[in-house]
């Protein structure tokens, strides 16, 4: 079953029929984990770095940060069986949206920078990225493989 995971959303799964696909990754991160042992993954698409800037709305919706998504993503694939020791992560997006001289904000390059930091402070390796650059990804994991695919320009990627 092809479950879509929205802009500050996140889907986890358990069953190896399952696709999780995020579309339209521009300065957004898609963040995709796996354990191969138990066959759990989960896909989260993050907006932004820091839930400092709106904290209600992080309260309200944790997905659209890279602080309070992240988190919340291990430990729902911690509850289906996942563990932190066998977790492969791999992440795309963190595109420039604008030219290089009119993007002042700098929002893909922030989350990749908040999503690699939150990353090395609890022990987890990132086994694989495709960030930056001008142009929208969509990706895609795939629950009874493990198989991460990007489609950009119209051409199909394994990550």
């Amino acid at each position: 079953m092809k479950i879509i995971v929205g802009m500050a959303d996140m889907k986890t799964s358990s069953d190896p029929d399952d696709t999780l696909i995020t579309y339209a990754l521009g300065s957004c991160l898609g963040i995709a984990i796996y354990d191969p042992v138990t066959a759990v993954g989960g896909l989260l698409h993050v907006m932004m770095p820091s839930s400092s800037i709106d904290p209600a709305k992080a309260a309200r919706n944790p997905s659209a940060f890279v602080d309070t998504g992240v988190p919340m993503l291990f430990k729902a694939c911690y509850a289906l069986g996942a563990e932190k020791k066998r977790l492969i992560v791999k992440v795309a997006g963190g595109a420039a949206t604008q030219t290089s001289n009119s993007d002042i904000f700098q929002i893909g390059k922030r989350n990749f920078t908040s999503l690699r930091k939150l990353l090395w402070k609890n022990g987890v390796l990132l086994k694989k990225h495709d960030v930056g650059g001008t142009r929208p990804r969509n990706m895609s994991l795939g629950i009874g493989t493990g198989e991460v695919t990007l489609k950009s320009d119209g051409r199909i990627t394994p990550l």
